[in-house]
């Protein structure tokens, strides 16, 4: 594994980009956005996702020169199609629409449709609490998790997004509707690990710790069992609703292929509320009442500063073969 400045790992796929045809100034955010995952400890979804990416715009799923249109507006909602561009250019842009349409009314929510993966979605809460507000978001996906009482995937591990806005450091939840995302998964089995706990059903129906066996029978375990099954279908049909775009049931399987999917964003605005300060000083007194049950406790987006700050200073982690094919690229 080589050690990789940022700087010198974005310009290099923001390169790659440029030749496959991005204009210069989108082939920058979006590389960013990559190196950034990276950078946080999402390796699934970072660099080492990024030749998928490159296999959708080849193939079509993705049009690089598409930018997100607005549809209909009333108030603080608005309805957007992506117009299947880039999936992480468009929800950029529609987490920064909404944390604008936030500062007018207090909440901004902007439901896009026709868009593609948008890879981490963490991104996008860490936009809304770096603006300084609440930040809510999910996507739904091509059907890949079993709903509870089936064997055959028939719901979408519909990513949520919830971000609080802390100066000490943002609280920040990024999570699938699986115990282990298909990505950490892959991660565990390129390690050669075990889950900590239980992950799936093996092909005998089995609950299981081995990622492999998981993936083998694509039948990854909701969270709260029955309950992560009914969240992932109301995530989906909000998404749907709210964009006029398509549901998992409509979506490419074909991961490649995966294409046209329903998103939602929204924020909110505690500045319409109350000052600044007395929101951090909220915020930090329920961290610090966690940090006060025991040493070891952790929240979300806690590690991802330890990470972040970790790669940072020695390099971004990047696969030997992975580097070399993309600087002959």
């Amino acid at each position: 594994m080589l050690r990789i400045p940022f700087a010198e790992l974005a310009s290099t796929l923001a390169a790659v980009l440029v030749r496959t045809g991005f204009e210069p100034n989108r082939a920058e955010h979006c590389a960013r956005l990559f190196a950034e995952t990276t950078r946080d400890g999402v390796y699934s979804h970072g660099v080492e996702r990024f030749p998928r990416f490159l296999d959708t715009i080849r193939i079509g799923s993705v049009d690089i020169h598409a930018t997100p249109e607005r549809l209909h507006q009333f108030g603080s909602l608005e309805r957007w199609d992506g117009r299947r561009g880039p999936g992480n250019l468009n929800a950029w842009a529609a987490m920064a629409r909404a944390i604008e349409l936030s500062g007018d009314h207090g909440i901004g929510c902007v439901a896009l449709a026709n868009t593609n993966h948008w890879m981490r979605g963490g991104a996008y809460g860490w936009q809304a609490a770096d603006a300084g507000v609440i930040g809510l978001c999910w996507t739904n996906t091509l059907a890949n998790l079993p709903p509870w009482g089936a064997s055959v995937a028939a719901l979408g591990n519909n990513p949520l997004i919830i971000a609080v806005p802390r100066p000490a450091g943002h609280v920040v939840l990024d999570m699938a509707m699986s115990q282990f995302s298909y990505g950490a998964l892959a991660t565990y089995q390129q390690k050669g690990e075990l889950l900590p706990v239980d992950g799936g059903f093996d092909a005998e129906g089995h609950l299981t710790r081995d990622p492999a066996a998981i993936e083998a029978s694509q039948r990854p375990l909701p969270i709260g069992y029955w309950k992560g099954s009914g969240l992932a279908m109301m995530l989906d049909m909000v998404a749907a609703l709210l964009s006029g775009g398509l549901a998992t049931h409509q979506i490419p399987i074909d991961p490649v292929k995966e294409t046209g999917l329903s998103q939602v964003f929204l924020a909110l605005s505690l500045a319409k509320l109350q000052p600044a300060e007395e929101s951090a000083r909220a915020a930090d007194a329920i961290v610090e009442s966690l940090l006060a049950s025991g040493a070891s406790v952790r929240y979300p987006g806690r590690q991802v500063l330890k990470t972040r700050a970790e790669n940072l200073a020695l390099g971004l982690p990047v696969g030997e073969e992975l580097w070399n094919d993309l600087r002959r690229l």
